[in-house]
């Protein structure tokens, strides 16, 4: 027997996700959920639905779908909703699957209040909680971390990760994608809220695509944290003065002794960098994406260039064919091809009634992390020190 899910939001990241969920060969029922109602009429008939989805599993609000009887919940919706419907779900006996941020909200102290209740909820109602970071399966993060359980880096020393992401690389056209939903124009009313009392945020508040990588692999989290922001005059940001800064850069002191430095960056003048290298004492990584030469390894010995291909962990046969197709050259979709991965490991958490790879309590060191750099860019690089939720019950 499979598991039921409920999807929603079937907005354009939330549809490419649909498919996907549908497909999984653990998966027997899905229901769709929007508040938009057109975005459901098309998957609705489309034939290929058919299979596992009834007009009856149709919702148009999430308090609506909360009282359906299904086992997990996808929420792909506007990243200031994320926390709390995960709650919710949470709550009503449903496991989660949440797209990232955890949260990403303007108030530092406000996000860390959500992490502790997603924690706090995980712990009290033995729900699962899975962030959909899509770093944390691109297949340069899956080389490293078989590298680090073989010890090929030795001791680790050093690490840095960047999102590279310029405003006017989509970012204006999906802010204005996002404000114009009916979620979007109750956003703008409530980020008044923040503004008036000169709260102002900055991208280190959505840190996952960059901290993902090395932490995860050197299964470190952060524990101080220095940061400065950057901020050219007359500068427009694309979230309304929502941000303090479009550029900060952060060092951190880790766990196991490394440094890590991070940058988030919103004004930049080159195409997309979502990547991070990773230095040890026998053996470092040299991580590539599309506009960025190659992916290699490095020893004393010398270096070896990787493809793509050999740095992936391989998906259960089933699940390959299912999600991507037959053959090995099939389509892994976007964001380094880590979309089936994602599915396939909250799907199978769920099933084995086991902690996903990118538990809460996972999730939430990301998210300090960044919350923390930020604060102490707001105060010119002051060191402060990043809570810790502890790790996750085995």
């Amino acid at each position: 027997m499979g598991i039921s899910i409920g999807l929603v939001g079937l907005g354009a990241f939330g549809s490419a996700f649909a498919r996907l969920f549908k497909d999984h060969p653990l998966v027997d029922r899905v229901g769709l959920c929007d508040r938009e109602p057109e975005r459901i009429e098309r998957f609705a008939r489309d034939p290929s639905f058919a299979d596992k989805f009834e007009p009856s599993d149709a919702y148009s609000s999430f308090d609506d779908i909360l009282k359906a009887d299904f086992d997990a919940l996808v929420i792909i919706t506007q990243p200031w909703l994320h926390a709390e419907q995960a709650v919710r779900a949470m709550e009503a006996g449903k496991h989660v699957y949440s797209a990232v941020p955890v949260v990403m909200l303007p108030d530092g102290d406000e996000i860390l209040d959500w992490c502790d209740r997603i924690v706090e909820t995980c712990r009290r109602t033995g729900m699962l909680y899975m962030l959909g970071e899509t770093t944390y399966y691109r297949p340069q993060t899956m080389y490293c971390r078989r590298r680090a359980a073989e010890g090929a880096f030795g001791d680790f020393v050093f690490a840095e990760g960047e999102y590279f992401h310029d405003i006017e690389h989509g970012l204006r056209e999906v802010a204005r994608r996002r404000l114009s939903s009916k979620a979007g124009r109750e956003w703008i009313e409530e980020r008044r809220k923040y503004l008036d009392r000169g709260i102002r945020g900055g991208p280190m508040h959505y840190p996952t695509h960059s901290v993902s990588g090395p932490m995860s692999v050197m299964k470190a989290h952060a524990e101080k944290v220095c940061a400065w922001g950057w901020r050219p005059d007359g500068f427009e940001d694309y979230t309304m003065g929502e941000e303090a800064f479009p550029n900060e850069t952060a060092l951190f002191y880790m766990s196991n002794g490394a440094t890590m430095r991070i940058c988030e960056y919103r004004k930049i003048g080159l195409p997309c960098r979502e990547m991070f290298n990773i230095y040890g004492t026998e053996g470092c990584f040299y991580g590539a994406d599309e506009n960025w030469g190659e992916n290699k390894w490095f020893d004393l010995k010398g270096y070896t260039v990787l493809s793509v291909e050999e740095m992936r962990d391989p998906l259960p046969d089933e699940v390959r064919k299912a999600l991507i197709g037959e053959g090995s050259s099939g389509v892994y979709g976007g964001h380094g091809g880590s979309h089936p991965y994602l599915v396939h490991e909250f799907v199978d958490a769920v099933v084995h009634e086991r902690q996903p790879a990118i538990n809460a309590w996972e999730a939430v060191r990301y998210m300090a992390a960044g919350v923390m750099a930020h604060k102490s860019a707001l105060r010119d690089g002051e060191v402060l020190e990043v809570p810790d939720w502890g790790d996750a019950p085995s």
